[in-house]
């Protein structure tokens, strides 16, 4: 057994000075799944609880030979943290030896988490959004539209971002970010404001099946990419037709899911697929595409396990 004196630990801001880019992010991601495609990586479908109170509990297990390495994250969305002076998301990463079941080392999961889902719109926007990309909208201002603001604005050539969000001081600490990369920042009166005319957006409203729809894909100029963290809960059902494309994160996993995202009909195909080029890539002026997804397990295993020899050398 691991001695906990000896016990590896990684907290969010070691994760954060690893100087691990966009490019390295996608790197791992897309290697990851072409791994798994060769049964090289496994990985379980991502388990999740709502206890009907507004927690969010989540899980996600994935493993590979090479790296030996098992990843373990268990992430919970607590509404009620914020009152407690808590982040409203926290979590954990375990590393074990995918050989002998060894610890290896804990992670705080919030810079996985946040830099991982970025990723993963990372490998699907730079195949299918405009590459001339100028303007990205933002619906909800917390910690995913900081983390896709920093990988879009490596992406793309962005001059401009519009934020709309319940909360003020998330909205203004967004634009106050887009302005320290020399961006322009508006904040969006309306969300059909923020969208209309916008090359990227990004929608990352806190999970709640409460949330009753307000944002209409006819709004979207054609041409126009979304990528929609949030399982699509804020978008209006009727309008995802507006849609030339949508793909998901793991047609496997959603399959296994109660409630799917979207309409099944209209998924043209997975990340898998775009990656491994089942599905064909390419920017239309005319169409617009979208980037619908839970999350998945090889998202975390691949930034995770960067992270992890990033740190450790001597662990490659």
């Amino acid at each position: 057994m691991t001695d906990a004196k000896d016990l590896l630990y990684l907290p969010d801001e070691v994760l954060a000075g690893l100087d691990i880019t966009t490019s390295d992010v996608i790197d791992c991601i897309e290697t990851a799944l072409r791994a798994q495609t060769e049964g090289k990586v496994w990985a379980a479908p991502k388990a999740s609880v709502l206890p009907g109170d507004g927690r969010y509990i989540m899980a996600t297990l994935a493993a590979s030979d090479s790296p030996r390495i098992t990843v373990v994250k268990s992430v919970m969305v607590s509404p009620r943290n914020p009152a407690r002076g808590l982040a409203g998301i926290i979590g954990a990463i375990m590393l074990l030896d995918s050989e002998t079941g060894l610890l290896l080392g804990v992670m705080d999961a919030n810079w996985v988490t946040a830099v991982r889902t970025a990723g993963l719109s990372a490998v699907v926007a730079k195949r299918l959004a405009n590459p001339k990309s100028t303007s990205v909208a933002f619906v909800g201002c917390g910690v995913q539209a900081h983390s896709h603001l920093d990988a879009f604005a490596e992406l793309f050539p962005l001059t401009e971002i519009r934020a709309f969000g319940r909360g003020a001081a998330n909205v203004e600490k967004l634009c106050a970010a887009a302005r320290d990369k020399g961006l322009k920042a508006t904040a969006s009166h309306s969300q059909q404001e923020a969208l209309e005319g916008a090359d990227l957006v990004v929608s990352s409203i806190t999970l709640s099946y409460d949330v009753a729809p307000f944002l209409d894909a006819n709004w979207l100029s054609p041409g126009a990419f979304a990528a929609m963290t949030d399982l699509a809960i804020p978008w209006m059902p009727q309008g995802m037709r507006a849609f030339d494309s949508i793909i998901i994160d793991d047609r496997e996993q959603e399959a296994s899911m109660d409630k799917p995202m979207v309409d099944p009909a209209l998924v043209r195909g997975d990340l898998t697929d775009l990656v491994t080029g089942s599905v064909a890539a390419g920017f239309s002026g005319e169409k617009r595409t979208a980037f619908v997804f839970r999350g998945m397990a090889i998202g975390d295993f691949a930034l995770a396990a960067l992270a992890y020899a990033k740190a450790v050398p001597s662990a490659q």
